[in-house]
């Protein structure tokens, strides 16, 4: 079966710098994959690559088994959100929808007129009229209405209040629920994305930092606290991720499939946002990209 999206040493040139290199990465199938890295990582290239927005300077994309991203076939089954919910602002969603619908011959006016009427978003208000959750939520019901089998989202919650946010998920897992479509989601939002995603790609420093299972990847870290030490007394089985010091105590973020069993050690299992800070925080640990971690190395440049 064909990854819905797959690159091979993918780069992005603009002029002399690179904002993207060396990318390579398969997506697996109906999965939400979580997007996460900090600003100028490459995460909007790879994204605006994989639609066709701009194409690679070196390597080669597929989308949906294809490296011709402009078939109206593999159009017809990609849906894309860009940063901001771009939309028509003097075109009410009444109007966004029916354009939609002349467009698309897969277009599902049931389920997304529906879906705006549980959200109270009014179909006769322009859309530069509406609140910024009521925006995203009719970006994102056109992007759902192609029923699409790959969906990107580029920082959808950026700008949205918690309540926005929880509704715009909702959305968001309920069309996954009935479709099975694979869905990829940058965002910086890390405790939003752990309720929602099975898949973690994290891009920091030019290079993938950890790409698998959200389970596998919290498995495979501990959170370690007791009496301060040094470098030297570190197990070797351990992968120290984040280290932070206090005069008595030091606080230790590794990556591990051994059992802690010093006594002295307090050892607890880490959330998502955590393991996420702590690669952010420092670039320079060896990446997470074996067994547990899916087998899909991605690199991108500085």
């Amino acid at each position: 079966m064909n990854a819905p999206l797959q690159a091979t040493g993918v780069g992005k040139r603009y002029g002399r710098t690179w904002a993207l290199r060396n990318c390579s990465l398969r997506i697996p199938a109906g999965q939400v994959v979580a997007l996460v890295g900090p600003n100028g990582a490459g995460k909007t290239t790879l994204l605006h690559l994989a639609v066709g927005l701009v194409e690679p300077s070196a390597g080669q994309i597929a989308v949906l088994g294809s490296t011709d991203r402009q078939r109206p076939d593999v159009l017809a089954r990609l849906g894309f959100v860009a940063q901001g919910a771009p939309l028509y602002p003097t075109m009410t969603a009444a109007e966004l929808f029916n354009m939609g619908r002349r467009l698309n011959p897969s277009w599902d006016s049931t389920g997304a007129l529906a879906r705006l009427r549980e959200v109270d978003v009014p179909l006769d208000r322009p859309a530069g009229k509406l609140s910024g959750g009521q925006r995203a939520q009719v970006a994102l019901t056109l992007a759902l209405a192609k029923r699409p089998q790959l969906l990107l989202l580029d920082e959808p919650l950026a700008s949205l209040d918690p309540l926005a946010r929880r509704q715009l998920l909702q959305t968001l897992m309920s069309a996954v629920a009935e479709t099975g479509m694979t869905v990829v989601l940058s965002s910086h939002l890390l405790a939003d994305l752990e309720r929602v995603c099975d898949y973690l790609i994290v891009l920091a420093a030019g290079q993938v930092q950890v790409v698998g299972e959200v389970e596998e990847v919290v498995a495979g870290h501990r959170v370690v606290r007791g009496p301060r030490r040094d470098e030297r007394q570190i197990p070797g089985g351990w992968v120290v991720v984040d280290a932070q010091h206090s005069a008595r105590q030091s606080t230790l973020l590794v990556r591990t499939d051994e059992q802690v069993l010093d006594p002295a050690l307090e050892v607890c299992q880490p959330t998502l946002e955590e393991i996420v800070l702590g690669y952010l925080a420092n670039p320079t640990v060896g990446a997470l990209t074996g067994p547990q971690s899916g087998r899909h190395p991605v690199e991108v440049a500085p």
